[in-house]
């Protein structure tokens, strides 16, 4: 999918790059695969705001996604490629040949009319989803397990993807996203190809309402803020605020580790991502 600038016929569209839905085939999702999808403006069960600045943005369904391809051996036909407003990837719509209807990630180089299938010896194709130890070496693959029957849960967003390294026992060196190499097991499933929509991260989106509409609204910086406010926030004019860049409540927002300490899944890294 390719993107383009638009004319500058507003000061909003002078920056404005966006993408020209090549590869989407239909603006119609499949009733029977959506769900009423609640807003929560980043509140949790008791009411509390515990992810700021969320609220408002447009109406949108969600689009239920079979990560977990447990439908084995039963061919599917691809009948659209949609746009789906929940994610950056573009979305497959598949008719199996039981006549049940489901919606997977549209991985790279996918088009109607292409069968695809989950199976221990399905051709090694784009769509295809296979278990790690079917898949040869040097093979790119998306919507990866962590755990075996668990459901895709890496290399999900539009343009990412994983390659297999090599096979030891039983488990599967990949080569994640993120540069991180890590052992996974090899009765785990992953999709042949790379997810599509390349171009994703080369949208500029132009202007503020843009961001309004997915939902985010607006942030203030902590150092024009008063000090009963935020620790950055005082003093006379512009400041440098005075100490490292923290959140009103004092935790630290650059540098500090974040990632919970577990031994169990850190045993199975070989090699940190870059820093």
């Amino acid at each position: 999918m390719g993107t383009k600038r638009k004319k500058p016929n507003t000061p909003g569209q002078r920056f404005t790059v966006v993408n020209t839905f090549d590869e989407v085939t239909t603006d119609k999702p499949e009733k029977s695969l959506l769900k009423v999808l609640k807003k929560t403006a980043g509140r949790n069960n008791k009411g509390r705001i515990t992810s700021r600045h969320r609220g408002g943005g447009s109406r949108r369904k969600y689009r239920i996604i079979d990560f977990k391809r447990d439908k084995t051996d039963i061919e599917a036909t691809v009948k659209s490629i949609e746009f789906d407003p929940n994610r950056s990837a573009n979305i497959a719509l598949l008719h199996y040949t039981d006549g049940e209807k489901r919606y997977i990630i549209a991985p790279e180089k996918l088009k109607v009319g292409d069968t695809v299938i989950s199976s221990e010896t399905a051709p090694i194709k784009p769509g295809n989803t296979l278990t790690l130890e079917n898949i040869p070496s040097g093979t790119f693959v998306h919507n990866i397990e962590m755990k075996p029957g668990k459901g895709g849960q890496i290399a999900r967003s539009a343009g990412s993807s994983a390659q297999i390294m090599a096979k030891e026992g039983n488990y599967v060196t990949v080569n994640m996203p993120s540069s991180e190499v890590r052992l996974i097991p090899k009765r785990c499933k992953a999709t042949i190809g790379e997810v599509g929509n390349k171009s994703h991260s080369n949208q500029i989106i132009g202007k503020a309402g843009v961001t309004r509409r997915r939902g985010r609204r607006p942030k203030v910086r902590g150092i024009s803020m008063n000090p009963i406010d935020h620790p950055l926030g005082g003093g006379e004019g512009a400041t440098a605020g005075g100490r490292h860049p923290s959140s009103p409540w004092g935790q630290l927002s650059k540098g500090k580790q974040t990632r919970k300490k577990n031994k169990e899944s850190d045993r199975f890294i070989i090699k940190r991502r870059k820093k």
